[in-house]
């Protein structure tokens, strides 16, 4: 959808608007992808399905350069405050769609080892169902999340996940 999606003119329309949509068409994600969903992830982004037309021509491989985590896979507990570095390193304002059913929920992993969601780490937008969730399920993930940004609900975000809080590295003396 083009300017024509705005609610008036060009001119008179209002800033909140404008910046809805283009922040709503030009969402840059950042790939974490960590099992066999990262493959669906992948095979979204290919030209068969085509993601540039919603304006995510290129995953980031910076999470300076990426205002969106896709995070694609069973995330484990050593990973989990990686996770949450790369959160926290990516621009305002940030979204997160978990993909899959053990970003989700832990899956089938229900042990010590693997996070029993991802939102007990980072703050979840948009969850996208499925074992390994198909490419046209994650582009619903991402059109769902466009209507988020667009409706401005969004920006009313309850939670900051677990509150993790990842520690500097101490230094040691040499």
């Amino acid at each position: 959808m083009g300017l024509e999606g705005l609610n008036s003119g060009i001119l008179t329309t209002r800033i909140e608007d404008l910046v809805k949509w283009a922040r709503r068409n030009s969402v840059w994600p950042a790939t974490f992808g960590l099992a066999c969903c990262a493959i669906e992830m992948m095979a979204s982004g290919a030209a068969h399905y085509d993601l540039s037309r919603f304006g995510m021509e290129v995953f980031r491989a910076s999470p300076r350069q990426a205002d969106l985590m896709i995070v694609a896979g069973r995330v484990s507990q050593k990973m989990a405050p990686v996770l949450r570095q790369i959160y926290d390193q990516m621009v305002e304002p940030k979204w997160v769609i978990s993909m899959g059913v053990c970003a989700s929920s832990g899956g089938m992993f229900n042990n010590y080892a693997i996070v029993q969601g991802v939102d007990e780490v980072v703050p979840v937008d948009v969850y996208v169902p499925g074992c390994p969730p198909g490419p046209e399920t994650l582009m619903h993930g991402i059109l769902t999340l466009h209507e988020l940004i667009r409706s401005g609900q969004i920006l009313r975000r309850p939670g900051e996940g677990a509150g993790l809080q990842i520690d500097e590295p101490v230094s040691r003396p040499a």
